[in-house]
């Protein structure tokens, strides 16, 4: 009957998870245009935190520099919503993204060209 339980607690634990993933990736820097470059400042200042260095990703968030993220997946406009309005969480455990209301309207083309670039770069179209 123990075994039975651990057994339990083990297929549990494989389909659920630790509720977190390492998702940080080693991504190329590329020079930056110059709304990609304003991108990069709003990004170090509201995102990067979760995100990661350079959009690579860390143990609370997603890398933005991942296939999953590519314009054909993951519309401009859907990275627009998920600033706005936050979004819940649907690839990854990290859980759902809030609305990022530190973000202004007028930054979020620059943001997200910073993310499409530094995508290009390392071979995300």
């Amino acid at each position: 009957m123990i075994g039975i339980a651990v057994m339990l607690g083990i297929v549990g634990w494989l389909i659920l998870g630790t509720g977190s993933e390492d998702a940080t990736v080693s991504v190329i820097v590329p020079t930056l245009t110059p709304a990609a470059q304003a991108g990069a400042i709003t990004f170090n200042r509201v995102c990067q935190d979760c995100h990661g260095d350079n959009a690579g990703g860390s143990s609370v968030g997603p890398a933005m520099v991942n296939p999953i993220y590519r314009p054909g997946h993951h519309a401009d406009g859907a990275i627009r919503i998920a600033i706005a309005q936050g979004v819940r969480a649907h690839h990854w455990k990290f859980g759902p993204m809030p609305a990022q209301p530190d973000v202004k309207p007028e930054e979020i083309r620059p943001l997200i060209t910073f993310i499409r670039e530094m995508q290009r770069a390392n071979g995300i179209n």
